[in-house]
C-alpha cells in the first residue's frame, strides 16, 4: 500500500539527497544546492505552481520516492506539451506524472510501479482524470518498464529536449486511460 504526502520545505534536504544519487542524477540531471531545490520545488510547496509534488511512503510509512502530478493543459505553452500534443490530443482531463525512487536500496523492488499505479488511481478516482500521459527518455528503460508494469501502453516516440544534455531528444510516450 502506497501513501502520499505533499512535499514540504522540511523535505528539501531529502530531495537533494535523492536527486544526487547516481540513478536519479543520470536522468533528472538536477542541481542539488539548497538554492536550486528551493527554486524548483518551492513554488509547488507554496501553491504558486499547478504541479504538485508528493513524497511516496511505503506500507511501513517510510519515504522512498518523489512523484509529481500535473494537468497537461496547465503547461500548454511548454515545448514538451507541444511535442506530446503532436501524438496525443491532450484535453483538460489529461494528466502527467514525473517520478523517481530515492535511494538505490529502494530500486528493483516494484515500488516505482506501485507508486505510479497508486497516483494514477488518485488521478482517476479523486481528480476526475481521464488519462495519464507520460514522456520518458527512450534510454531510461527502467522508467518506461515501470510504466508498462503499471498498465500503460506505448503511444509512440517523440522528440523532446532532454533533461540531461548527454541524451538524444528521443522519448517514448505512454498513456493509461481511466478504467471503465
Amino acid at each position: 500500500m502506497i501513501a502520499f504526502r505533499r512535499v514540504t520545505r522540511e523535505d528539501f534536504p531529502l530531495l537533494a539527497s535523492w536527486l544526487g544519487e547516481p540513478h536519479n542524477r543520470r536522468w533528472w540531471h538536477h542541481q542539488t544546492s539548497p538554492e536550486a531545490i528551493e527554486r524548483d520545488f518551492g513554488p509547488s510547496v507554496d501553491g504558486a505552481e499547478p504541479s504538485l509534488d508528493f513524497v511516496a511512503l511505503d506500507d511501513a510509512g517510510v519515504a522512498f520516492g518523489l512523484i509529481q502530478r500535473q494537468r497537461w493543459i496547465d503547461y500548454a505553452d511548454e515545448p514538451e506539451t507541444a511535442a506530446v500534443g503532436s501524438l496525443v490530443d491532450l484535453g483538460p482531463a489529461d494528466w502527467g506524472v514525473d517520478y523517481l525512487i530515492g535511494s538505490p536500496s529502494a530500486t528493483g523492488r516494484g515500488l516505482g510501479t506501485a507508486m505510479i499505479a497508486a497516483m494514477c488511481s488518485v488521478i482517476f478516482t479523486e481528480l476526475g482524470g481521464e488519462r495519464v500521459v507520460v514522456a520518458v527518455a527512450a534510454g531510461n528503460r527502467r522508467s518506461w518498464r515501470a510504466l508498462e508494469r503499471a498498465g500503460f501502453a506505448l503511444v509512440g516516440h517523440v522528440d523532446i529536449p532532454p533533461d540531461n544534455p548527454v541524451d538524444p531528444p528521443d522519448h517514448v510516450l505512454y498513456a493509461l486511460s481511466r478504467p471503465s
